[in-house]
């Protein structure tokens, strides 16, 4: 692998919009670094018992719970998370590993069934060293999503973070490493795309997963690809909230907006386009802009804050060019946000209605605080209506008829369905989507499979 000049990243507060701090991007010899170091590990890792590493697994939960303040103000710092979500995070990853630490041996133990005159056994093995490139808008849950089901069947993690929560990745790595699991194990670098993708093509990486745009999705399949590696790509999503005229309104619009506006708006799985019945579509616009207007930005390090600013001003500029641009075509603007004036990277909660069907709120995804509110006259439009996007990762319905909504369920094209409550991501069950959301599952068994090999031994008997 060539080594290359090496730049920096540079680490931008969103609150201040002032400079934290910078880190040099690896050169040749880094990488090659942390590939021999992975290769070594793996050895090892790979022979380690489900009781070693259920047993790291808990610690390393202990170690999150016990640093999760620590986390959260970084996290603020880096990415502009208020802190009461970023304790949040932190106690969902301690979750995550411990869910992993008592479930693996049922998830990995192999299967054995009697066939005619023999018997067959279908084991998993790990792959190997497993490439993971992680977004910032959870710099502490995307780490580890990927990386624990890996990790737990047996294979080690190479980790690139994004460039702006370089800080978050590396102080999970040094937990990790403290609290015992073997160095090599799971590690951190920083890369730029070209790196990157000579790391994929490396012999020594096994698969790849991605959590990322669409562009970067279609650059690491590519890649992938040509190189006949497995991939995982989580990508970005335009949600569908879809509320019936039969459903509870207040409930529907405080998750509504708690669904759109937390994490500012920056989450794959927000509700980001809202299809409302004709028939109540008022009252939830009334209730929901309620809601709204308790998402107040200001300072993600105080702990009465519920929305942040905005990760990085390029993404604020794209968001606002999306709204001017749907403003253009037509839109009508219940609640004018937009850009904040001042330091920092704010964006106030905007609402529109009525958005033109070709428009960007419509056509792409809206990665901030920005909702569309779209009208339906029933339930065939509503299915069409939550059906017209390339994306497909999930959907939520309210109503009170259950059995209505799990009918409708089996109508939506997207890789789940979340009935009165919000989309969440659960360890307990596969999580991804499908069209432009990209394939393959996390969590649940579902992902820990996805990078094993699943080796079928078959004994014929004389």
């Amino acid at each position: 692998m060539n080594s290359s000049v090496k730049t920096k990243f540079e680490t931008i507060n969103p609150t201040t919009g002032q400079i934290l701090t910078s880190y040099e991007c690896a050169s040749g010899a880094d990488i090659e670094a942390a590939l021999s170091m992975a290769e070594n590990a793996h050895r090892a890792w790979a022979k380690s018992s489900f009781q070693e590493r259920s047993y790291l697994l808990n610690r390393m939960a202990d170690a999150l719970c016990a640093e999760q303040e620590v986390m959260a103000q970084l996290a603020a710092r880096e990415m502009g998370k208020p802190v009461r979500d970023g304790r949040a995070e932190v106690i969902k990853c301690a979750a995550l590993c411990r869910y992993y630490a008592a479930e693996m041996l049922n998830i990995l133990s192999a299967r054995h069934s009697e066939v005619e005159n023999g018997s067959v056994r279908i084991v998993y093995e790990p792959m190997g060293i497993i490439f993971s490139v992680t977004p910032w808008n959870f710099p502490f849950w995307q780490v580890l999503r990927a990386a624990i089901p890996a990790l737990v069947a047996g294979n080690v993690v190479l980790n690139k973070p994004a460039p702006n929560v370089i800080g978050c990745a590396a102080h999970i790595i040094a937990l990790a490493e403290q609290v015992g699991f073997p160095r090599g194990v799971l590690q951190s670098i920083n890369t730029d795309n070209r790196q990157s993708a000579n790391i994929i093509k490396d012999d020594r990486i096994k698969g790849v997963a991605l959590t990322g745009s669409e562009k970067a999705g279609a650059a690491v399949a590519k890649t992938a690809g040509g190189a006949l590696k497995k991939s995982v790509l989580e990508l970005g999503g335009s949600d569908p909230f879809i509320v019936l005229e039969d459903a509870n309104i207040p409930a529907a619009a405080k998750a509504a907006a708690r669904s759109r506006f937390t994490n500012a708006g920056q989450v794959c799985v927000a509700s980001k386009r809202f299809i409302i019945d004709a028939k109540v579509i008022d009252d939830f616009i009334d209730a929901f802009l309620i809601e709204t207007g308790k998402f107040l930005p200001a300072d993600p390090l105080l702990d009465e804050t519920i929305m942040g600013p905005m990760a990085r001003d390029d993404l604020r500029e794209q968001l606002s060019n999306q709204a001017m641009r749907t403003l253009s075509m037509g839109a009508d603007i219940i609640l004018p946000g937009g850009p904040i004036d001042g330091d920092g990277f704010f964006y106030a909660p905007t609402i529109l209605r009525n958005p033109h069907p070709d428009s960007p709120v419509l056509t792409e995804e809206t990665f901030g605080p920005l909702a569309a509110i779209v009208e339906s006259q029933d339930e065939i439009e509503t299915v069409k209506l939550a059906n017209s996007t390339r994306f497909g990762l999930s959907s939520s319905i309210w109503t009170a008829d259950e059995q209505r909504a799990l009918n409708m369920a089996q109508h939506i094209l997207s890789g789940g369905v979340f009935i009165n409550m919000t989309t969440v991501s659960d360890p307990r069950f596969p999580f991804g989507g499908i069209g432009r959301s990209g394939y393959g599952r996390e969590l649940g068994t579902e992902g820990v499979h996805e990078f094993c090999n699943l080796k079928t031994i078959r004994l014929q008997r004389s």
